[in-house]
């Protein structure tokens, strides 16, 4: 079991851009089922944990039924964010007291720090992230939100083409 940030992003390391939008990726063409595709990875995660900003989104953009299995955390302070009828927990506090509750539930399998980056930083600070997967489009967005808000150093493990995209898969670099 590890905990993964997994997520796209541009060139210039944004995940959405200046209007809190994603439309610059959705437009993209990759296959959910090539090198690091989405639907082997959503089969191997356990429990996945999101800002509230992501899960706004979330709600804005898919409508109907929650679109996860799993067991789904929201970090946020704002009580009643979660909408009617999704099974989502929202936690408010120190990620480190939520990471044990996240491994109980994903059990065998991975947590997905679905993002955004401020909520991946948490984690990273944490010691917590043991690998991130990035698929990075062919696009600037000049600004918006980053992939990564804080200073971390990573080991390149593994790196594929998807559809227009270039995956990529880094490791946590130990500390000294």
């Amino acid at each position: 079991m590890a905990t993964v940030y997994y997520t796209a992003s541009s060139l210039d390391g944004f995940i959405v851009d200046d209007h809190d939008s994603l439309d610059w990726l959705l437009t993209r063409d990759i296959d959910a089922a090539g090198p690091f595709g989405y639907e082997a990875f959503a089969a191997s995660v356990g429990a996945l944990v999101m800002g509230s900003q992501t899960y706004e989104w979330l709600v804005r953009n898919q409508e109907g039924d929650w679109m996860y299995e799993q067991p789904s955390w929201v970090l946020t302070s704002r009580p009643g964010i979660v909408a009617d009828g999704h099974p989502v927990r929202v936690f408010h506090g120190d990620v480190t007291e939520l990471h044990p509750q996240l491994s109980a539930a994903a059990g065998d399998r991975h947590i997905w720090v679905v993002g955004g980056g401020v909520v991946a930083a948490q984690f990273v600070e944490a010691g917590l992230v043991d690998e991130m997967i990035v698929s990075y489009a062919p696009c600037t967005l000049g600004r918006g939100a980053p992939v990564l808000p804080v200073r971390s150093e990573w080991t390149l493990t593994k790196s594929a083409v998807n559809g227009e995209f270039i995956c990529a898969r880094w490791v946590a670099a130990p500390v000294d």
